[in-house]
């Protein structure tokens, strides 16, 4: 029997790890090759992992609710071909191919064969790993890193999971309050020392929430998993961020005559609907290019300016939940390129089709509130990211308009843009003359423009 390694495959450049949710087979079934073994999710996406081979499930190495690095062996599997009739050192093949929602991804065996070295970032000093959610929880609840060095965790080699984090909040604040009730009692001289010991650690105080009561007929629901992990980040950048919001009324009359005229030749050409959102996007990019200090991120006292313009739209799904997919190298796509790819990544959130690097890498969002008519709204930075831009409902208004034979008021198109931001890097100015610049781009649009 040779023997096959299921390997957890590489689910896009910033996803280090996985939470095995759910094994879909059990030691000693049959499996065809390409049929899914297990689930696993990410804070990004949930996944299935396939066979690589046909075979037999002999061992699983990892239960449910395990968190395993990229890389790491999950399952071995046999298959009913001879090991012996194989060539010298056949046993691991030179690549292992995997995939995930449909992509091939090749893992060679000397990777295997090595530990997977996470990203610097999710390092300590001590060279312990932690997770991006282990990280925000600490984040959120003013843990230092120093403190988070020596919690210990229950995870493979010692890995601080977010079971061990959230087991160790509550009792933190049990060991903090007997001591400062002994500094109380003790002699005045010492309270001083004993006040500066029982300090809390530099940074945000923990939020607690308030205690909630359940009253006759209420309704309790649990949150799924991709619901608390919203909960998280939001959370998470709102500790983090300081946000700012500024508003723009814009006129996009000429927007919205251009689409009507184009969209039925522009689906008959192109075969892809033409929505407003290529436009706004477009737009925006074109002022990241103007204000390019907008297209950041802050890494403690760093600020990483970013290269790349990848967009991030954020998309509501049929079960309530949001998800963020990107737009990858924006500013090198024209109105047709944005147009297919805006409804590609649309249409994949909806059927739950994206995958790890489709949802990655975004240095700046748009958010549409008005597709549920809302005028204007107030978003949450998408961490980590410095900015994010709220487009609202496209509403006929009167309006002012200036030529040069005087005023008069006429009936426009009008929508309201709100540009969140992060003021620890973004102040006012920039936050507001950029969003200015995205009305501009957008209240100049050439009607006459061709498609």
């Amino acid at each position: 029997m040779a023997r096959i390694e299921l390997i957890l495959p590489k689910m896009g450049e910033s996803v280090a790890e996985a939470t095995i949710t759910s094994w879909l087979k059990k030691v000693g079934e049959h499996i065809d090759a390409d049929e899914a073994v297990l689930e696993i999710a990410t804070d990004k996406v949930d996944s299935e992992v396939p066979a690589p081979e046909e075979g037999t499930l002999s061992e699983i190495l990892f239960q449910e609710g395990d968190v395993v690095k990229v890389g790491s062996v999950i399952a071995i599997m046999e298959s009913g071909a001879s090991s012996s009739a194989s060539a010298p050192g056949a046993a691991v093949k030179a690549s292992q191919a995997v995939s995930i929602n449909g992509q091939d991804a090749a893992i060679p065996a000397a990777k295997v064969a090595t530990p997977f070295a996470p990203p610097a970032a999710l390092i300590s000093q001590g060279e312990r790993f932690y997770s991006p959610l282990v990280r925000s929880i600490a984040i959120a609840e003013g843990i230092p890193q120093a403190e988070l060095d020596t919690i210990p965790g229950t995870g493979k080699e010692g890995r601080l999971t977010k079971k061990d984090i959230l087991e160790y909040i509550p009792e933190r604040g049990e060991k903090r309050a007997p001591t400062i009730a002994q500094a109380a009692s003790a002699p005045i001289q010492n309270q001083a020392v004993s006040a500066q010991s029982t300090a809390a650690p530099s940074g945000p105080r923990p939020v607690k929430s308030p205690a909630v009561s359940v009253g006759s007929g209420d309704e309790i629901i649990e949150m799924d998993r991709m619901r608390k992990l919203i909960a998280d980040h939001m959370v998470m950048s709102k500790q983090v961020a300081p946000h700012v919001t500024s508003y723009v009324e814009c006129d996009v009359t000429n927007i919205v005559a251009w689409r009507n005229k184009n969209k039925d030749s522009f689906e008959k050409i192109e075969g892809e609907k033409l929505t407003f959102t290529p436009i706004f996007i477009e737009a925006v990019v074109k002022a990241i290019k103007d204000f390019p200090m907008v297209n950041v991120s802050v890494d403690g006292t760093k600020i990483i300016k970013r290269k790349n313009i990848n967009i991030g739209m954020a998309t509501a799904l049929p079960s309530g939940n949001l998800i963020v997919p990107v737009i990858h190298q924006a500013d090198t796509l024209n109105m047709t390129g944005l147009a297919k790819k805006v409804n590609d990544l649309a249409n994949r959130a909806r059927n739950n089709k994206l995958t790890p690097d489709d949802i990655s890498g975004g240095t700046y969002t748009v958010t549409n509130v008005g597709t549920f008519g809302n005028v204007m709204g107030t978003p949450i930075i998408n961490q980590p990211q410095c900015a994010i831009l709220a487009l609202g409902a496209i509403r006929k208004k009167p309006a002012v308009i200036e030529t040069s034979e005087g005023d008069y008021i006429g009936i426009r198109h009008m929508m309201f843009l709100s540009h969140a931001y992060d003021h620890r890097v973004v102040d006012g100015a920039l936050g507001g003359r950029f969003v200015r610049r995205v009305a501009d781009y957008l209240e100049s649009f050439d009607p006459e423009r061709e498609i």
